[in-house]
């Protein structure tokens, strides 16, 4: 179905693509939605490849997949609306605000306040990755549980930003994960294949389909304590070999910032120990761009287990 936004000035509505799937019996009602950025585009894809899988024709409950909803910026292959706002910042919402205020309100009434639980996937913003995550707030009730059957190797219990659809959702007390995943206007199969298991993960856990999980061992996901970013000392171009899930020491040269004429080379050095989990993919840089975004746990040896397990069974190589 479609659900009307506004008229294009050119003449045409512009609609929200929705899809409502309505179980046999009572359940739950989830809505899982993406592209609220418009270039961050994994999302649609792993919607695209859940409303295909057999086992959501036995559904329990309901589910309602929004793969598109930053349609301007989704046509326009951008993160923002036609006037540069950030739609994840414009919400609740209202129906007499902004084009974007508009866009939020619509999405909340016509699609959060029908559902019971809620997820919602991202990428990193242009030029960055993010290494498969969750970011909830684990202290809501029901999300904790959410959070941990997705089945990501890692867990950030990161606060909430105003106007975020996060923060609108958990006002309401809709329990709401966020999967971050893969890098901007690009297609990442090994985050889509780990997006794709985690939502049906969590229908499982609600109770939404039946089954069980492979019996391979599944992944632990630990909870970072903190995540924080390491920037450019200078500017210049950016030299490092680092891949998602390293093992980051405290006081380790992750990387040079050097000149085109490499006289000179400006070493890198982490402030903390960790687990690599976003980065910049471009390598011109200025001075104070965040270039390395590394995740603190307790059990930093652990989680660089789960880190690994999570990739060598999800890698389309293997």
């Amino acid at each position: 179905m479609l659900i009307p936004v506004s008229r294009r000035y050119s003449g045409g509505e512009v609609s929200l693509p929705v899809s409502i799937l309505h179980g046999r019996k009572p359940g739950p009602c989830l809505f899982v939605s993406a592209a609220i950025h418009g270039d961050e585009i994994n999302g649609v894809e792993i919607i695209r490849r859940l409303l295909k899988r057999a086992k959501v024709s036995k559904l329990r409950g309901t589910l309602i997949a929004v793969p598109v909803v930053n349609v301007y910026g989704f046509v326009g292959q951008t993160r923002y609306m036609p006037d540069r706002r950030d739609l994840n910042r414009c919400f609740p919402g209202s129906p007499k605000g902004s084009l974007a205020a508009r866009l939020a309100n619509t999405f909340m009434s016509e699609i959060v306040k029908k559902a019971t639980h809620g997820i919602d996937l991202h990428t990193g913003s242009l030029h960055r990755s993010n290494l498969p995550q969750i970011r909830a707030s684990l202290d809501r009730p029901g999300t904790n549980e959410m959070a941990r059957s997705f089945g990501a190797p890692v867990i950030l219990d990161a606060s909430m930003r105003p106007g975020s659809l996060r923060e609108s959702v958990n006002q309401l007390g809709i329990p709401m994960i966020v999967y971050e995943a893969g890098e901007a206007l690009r297609f990442d199969e090994l985050a889509i294949r780990g997006g794709l298991q985690g939502v049906l993960a969590v229908m499982r856990t609600l109770g939404m389909l039946a089954g069980v999980s492979s019996k391979r061992r599944q992944v632990e996901p630990f909870v970072a304590r903190s995540s924080t970013w390491v920037r450019a000392p200078e500017g210049g171009i950016l030299v490092s070999g680092l891949k998602l899930g390293a093992h980051i020491s405290k006081g380790q040269t992750i990387g040079f910032i050097s000149d085109s004429l490499a006289e000179e080379e400006i070493p890198i050095i982490s402030n903390t120990a960790g687990v690599l989990i976003g980065q910049t993919n471009l390598p011109l840089v200025n001075e104070g761009d965040a270039l390395f975004n590394i995740g603190v746990f307790e059990r930093l040896e652990t989680a660089l287990e789960e880190v690994e397990l999570f990739q060598t069974r999800l890698d389309p190589d293997s």
